[in-house]
């Protein structure tokens, strides 16, 4: 078992950067690897990015490439997804989830509560 909880985010202008965080506790954190998704109202939750178990290969969604960037620190049980060049469009809310190697939701088994990323023009 596996609980993920996010921080980090928060209201920034079009242009600026947010950092958020994954914090994760209970068991084998360092065997699962990490994605971030994110999902607005009345929208399918959507990929955003993903990082395998060892913290080696990443994997991004198009609309996010070049600006956003996971990372993953097993010694710390955390996972990280730094954002920047933020946009309107990158209004959401964001969930870590923990599972397989993946932008399919359906391979997450743990997921965070969510925390909400606003950018305004």
């Amino acid at each position: 078992q596996l609980q993920l909880v996010e921080s980090g985010g928060g209201l920034v202008q079009a242009g600026g950067s947010l950092r958020l965080s994954c914090a994760a506790s209970g068991r084998a954190f360092e065997t699962y690897a990490m994605g971030w998704f994110r999902q607005v109202p009345d929208k399918d939750r959507e990929f955003v990015a993903g990082i395998m178990w060892r913290g080696g290969n990443t994997r991004y969604a198009d609309s996010v490439k070049g600006r956003f960037t996971i990372s993953k620190d097993n010694a710390k049980s955390a996972a990280y997804l730094q954002m920047s060049s933020l946009k309107p469009e990158d209004t959401a809310v964001y969930y870590c989830a923990a599972g397989s190697y993946s932008d399919d939701d359906d391979d997450y088994y743990y997921w965070g509560q969510g925390t909400q990323v606003t950018v305004s023009s």
